[in-house]
């Protein structure tokens, strides 16, 4: 994780400029506010941040979350014991804390604003391609905000979209240990393809969550592809008091094609809640002069500035916005946009929906239906009948191969590891096509269509 100076250095010579006063009176505000909650037995170390107030209300806000105090109290002696560990494949998480939606169709959110894109596709400087880019990769993170977990996918797990933006996307869960995904988006303006895998480190009442994954982004009128390291993410509170994100750190979208790049710096949540969800950087070109400078905040909006050589705004620019936030629903129960409705509704699927699409799980159904009984007994069912297919797989020496996507011979290094990459076979498209072109391609139901990501249907989890 940079620090304010840091990021200034990694820029062009004298990279402080319009930004350095807001960089400074931010840095003197210091990381976010933590304390020990002390005087209760069995929770020494304890840390609890109020990203709203000062550590004085540490105590008072352990005591606030959606646990109930003794499934609370339960889950904390359980974990204790994973402090310092990647938690990644290690904790069965319960139903209470989810949302009705899985972390392929999490990948899929980022389809929301691809207008971006769009614009980005069609725009002929090169470094304004940079912004409208860098927006659409910023854009996600309003969704990221929510604290509900999503539920991890099956192994062979697929989610379709459609209907949105000219876009064909398709997600699949392509490794269980580790926990992957792969994703393939396109229009007929951009190709975005993704392996994703986080590494965590798990502190007791938060984890910090490091993104291994591997994005590029291919525009197809200049043919420039870009390629996107994301900041790190904690999660704090995630058993005493209300949960909260921040993402402190750089995030750099680098154009292979040219050398340009931008690099936004993600400013670490203060005392108060200052500088929280603030975003601020430049475009660079491939000498490493700002050219554009831009601000927001990734949880509202995004605006953008020409400057000079020492970042400074040109004379007689104004600053632009370029993305904002739509409207969401008010008081929603998992603050989900409009657009996150239509990633779980089947006005986004396309004909004849594949059986192994996360709409389809009956855990997530339950879920979302508020049945919080039925979604965690057809959780661990699901879990159980993975773990079945698993052992038929190993009797008969087989190896999981994905449907969508083929384990490359790429390995992708990253800051905190190196990636094996999956690539799209193109095999989607064939099969969706074959779909469309079909006079009985029947629309699926959730009530009729049974959930089916198995590679042996005969695989009967045991009692």
């Amino acid at each position: 994780m940079a620090s304010n100076n840091d990021e200034k250095q990694s820029g062009s010579s004298g990279g402080g400029g319009f930004f350095s006063s807001i960089a400074s009176s931010l840095s003197n505000l210091g990381s976010v506010m933590s304390k020990s909650v002390n005087g209760m037995l069995g929770y020494e170390g304890l840390e609890v941040v109020n990203p709203e107030g000062g550590n004085e209300d540490a105590g008072a806000e352990a005591q606030r979350g959606r646990w109930k105090a003794e499934d609370r109290d339960n889950y904390w002696k359980m974990m204790q014991k994973y402090i310092g560990a990647d938690v990644t494949s290690l904790v069965t998480l319960p139903v209470i804390i989810c949302e009705p939606m899985t972390n392929l169709q999490k990948m899929a959110e980022l389809m929301e604003y691809a207008h971006l894109l769009d614009l980005a596709d069609e725009c002929e400087d090169p470094h304004m391609r940079l912004v409208y880019s860098a927006s659409w990769f910023i854009s996600v993170y309003n969704a990221l905000q929510r604290t509900w977990k999503p539920f991890n996918p099956i192994l062979g797990e697929t989610y379709e979209l459609v209907n949105h933006a000219g876009i064909t996307f398709i997600a699949e869960q392509v490794s269980h240990h580790p926990p992957m995904g792969a994703a393939h988006a396109e229009n007929e303006h951009f190709i975005y393809d993704i392996t994703s895998k986080v590494k965590t480190k798990f502190l007791g009442n938060s984890v910090e969550v490091y993104p291994l994954g591997r994005s590029r982004l291919t525009l197809k009128k200049s043919g420039v592809v870009l390629d996107l390291v994301p900041p790190p993410t904690k999660v704090h509170n995630l058993i005493f008091g209300r949960t909260w994100i921040d993402s402190p750190g750089e995030m750099i979208l680098t154009n292979l094609t040219t050398g340009d790049k931008v690099l936004l710096y993600f400013q670490p949540c203060g005392w108060f809640g200052a500088g929280r969800y603030e975003v601020d950087g430049y475009v660079y070109n491939s000498e490493e002069e700002p050219k554009i400078l831009m601000t927001g905040k990734w949880n509202e909006s995004l605006s953008y500035q020409p400057c000079d050589l020492e970042g400074e705004p040109l004379p007689g620019s104004t600053m632009k916005e370029v993305w904002r936030a739509a409207d969401a629903p008010k008081n929603d129960k998992f603050q989900y946009t409009y657009f996150a409705h239509k990633i779980n509704s089947f006005d986004t699927a396309p004909k004849k929906l594949l059986a192994s699409d996360s709409r389809l799980r009956p855990d997530r159904y339950a879920l979302e239906k508020g049945d919080l009984s039925k979604a965690s007994s057809e959780k661990s069912r699901l879990e159980e009948r993975q773990r079945a297919d698993r052992r038929t797989r190993e009797a008969k020496g087989d190896e999981f191969k994905p449907k969508w996507f083929n384990l490359s011979n790429e390995v992708c290094p990253t800051p905190w590891g190196d990636l094996e990459v999956y690539e799209y076979n193109g095999k989607y498209h064939e099969h969706r096509a074959a779909i469309d072109s079909s006079d009985h391609a029947e629309e699926a139901d959730v009530k009729t269509t049974e959930f089916n990501p198995w590679q042996y249907e005969d695989s009967v989890a045991s009692a």
